[in-house]
């Protein structure tokens, strides 16, 4: 599987978003019954808009990016390494700036790899990126492309082999293949805690490098290559 895909050549990412607010009651009112009417079946019986606000950032249009992390497969004496670095903050003009720059940087045979990407992490980027004013760079920008012009890798869509009826979580599928957890400290329901409550901004970006970090180990399964070592991972600090 993926016989033909040069590791060297794929940069895997993961996003974490947030809600814009700290609360519904900060929203805008015009949101909030935006907001209100997006949700109506989403939402359980008798559960109303503000409680369900903690979800706000599953969608770009009430969402933000607060953290992106990047993982690039490097080779030095015939071993693999995967370095890994992370674009974070409270700005997210300035973190998807940061992010196009190093996307622009990448050459046309790159390829972008993510778990479930297709349906979040690549359009969430895209639509934040337009919001915020940014070209959206090649490497996201998927208009007009054949199908096979487009240098995207899921690794949920790889699993599925045409299955469409599932959904697998990263957590299953590393459970699956013994790869460690990336849900050891939190999971993706709680960053909206950990951002607004705790504004623990580390925390996120740590568990957002686990998620690129797992993701990556799963593409060397499905390569039926053996994973990599703590010292073959380098977090590259800002």
């Amino acid at each position: 599987m993926l016989e033909n895909v040069n590791l060297h050549q794929i940069l895997v990412l993961d996003i974490e978003t947030v809600p814009q607010y700290s609360s519904f009651e900060e929203v805008p009112c015009q949101y909030q019954n935006l907001w209100e009417y997006k949700t109506r079946f989403h939402r359980k019986d008798g559960q109303s808009a503000s409680d369900f606000y903690s979800n706000g950032g599953i969608w770009a249009e009430f969402g933000k990016i607060i953290c992106i992390s990047a993982g690039i497969f490097s080779s030095e004496k015939n071993q693999l390494s995967l370095r890994v670095k992370s674009f974070y903050g409270d700005e997210e003009k300035v973190i998807l700036g940061l992010f196009s720059t190093t996307l622009k940087k990448l050459s046309e045979s790159h390829i972008l790899c993510a778990h479930n990407g297709k349906e979040f992490d690549f359009p969430y980027l895209c639509r934040r990126m337009l919001i915020n004013g940014i070209p959206i760079p090649s490497p996201l920008d998927i208009q007009g492309k054949k199908p096979w012009e487009v240098n995207h890798v899921d690794t949920m869509d790889l699993w599925k082999f045409g299955d469409y009826k599932n959904y697998t979580s990263l957590n299953l599928l590393a459970a699956v293949f013994d790869i460690p957890s990336p849900k050891d400290d939190i999971d993706g329901s709680e960053v909206h805690r950990v951002y607004w409550e705790e504004k623990n901004l580390q925390r996120i970006r740590t568990y957002c490098e686990k998620d690129v970090i797992t993701t990556s180990q799963l593409l060397l399964k499905f390569k039926s290559l053996p994973l990599l070592t703590s010292g073959q991972i380098i977090i590259v600090e800002n």
